[in-house]
């Protein structure tokens, strides 16, 4: 049975992955921003473990992990967690820059940091789900684009370092996807929202499980998946 670190369970890409991976009895450690939101997680995943901190403030983060028991098995890591925050460069301050750039980028490292051992151990895999906008960048969102481009630069750092350990990196990038953050996209764009033109978040779990899955002979170093329609 292999156990799975996922971040960003609750909703979305996230909820799609820790779904298909729950329902083929997979180990599952589901992180949670607070014990709250843990509770219901653990609830909509019988069975699953959870993991208690605010992805927000990743100074805080290996306190909080101090005070909480980490698995000791980890064959997977899951960054699917993120945030977003439009607007031109003018009118964007500090505080939405830090947020974008901690939650999407400086966490994910921490997160990586902390299971680094487990994941050497057991040549496991560790996935971080990207956005388009981290391939290019367009007007007003440029501290979310720069976020994802940054977190492109963390993976690839990662292939690199952890190859020679066994421990596969893979960056996803999707397009939009029918989730609650794209409906929080539609209104800062003050567009209506169709689910029925964006990619069900299904669909990119089934991509991430493919890569999750794919023999150990070989492994995906970047998957863009774009809607089709």
């Amino acid at each position: 049975m292999a156990t799975h670190v996922i971040t960003g369970a609750g909703s979305g890409i996230g909820a799609a992955v820790a779904r298909r991976l729950h329902a083929r009895g997979d180990d599952l450690v589901l992180h949670a921003r607070d014990a709250g939101r843990a509770k219901e997680l653990a609830a909509e995943f019988p069975g699953a473990r959870t993991l208690v901190g605010d992805l927000a403030d990743p100074d805080r983060l290996s306190w909080a992990f101090s005070h909480q028991s980490l698995p000791d098995q980890v064959d997977s890591l899951l960054h699917i967690a993120g945030v977003v925050d439009l607007g031109p460069v003018g009118d964007l301050t500090p505080k939405s820059w830090r947020h974008q750039l901690n939650v999407n980028l400086v966490a994910p490292a921490e997160l990586t940091r902390h299971f680094l051992p487990q994941l050497r151990a057991s040549r496991g895999h560790v996935i971080f789900v990207n956005s388009g906008a981290g391939l290019a960048a367009h007007a007003d969102w440029s501290a979310y684009a720069a976020s994802k481009h940054g977190l492109k630069a963390l993976a690839d750092s990662l292939r690199h370092e952890e190859h020679a350990n066994g421990v596969r990196v893979t960056s996803v990038y999707p397009g939009r996807t029918a989730s609650p953050m794209q409906v929080k996209v539609h209104q800062q764009e003050g567009k209506d929202y169709d689910p029925q033109k964006w990619i069900d978040p299904e669909s990119v779990a089934t991509a991430i499980l493919m890569s999750l899955d794919l023999p150990r002979d070989a492994e995906v170093n970047d998957l863009t998946v774009r809607p089709g329609k």
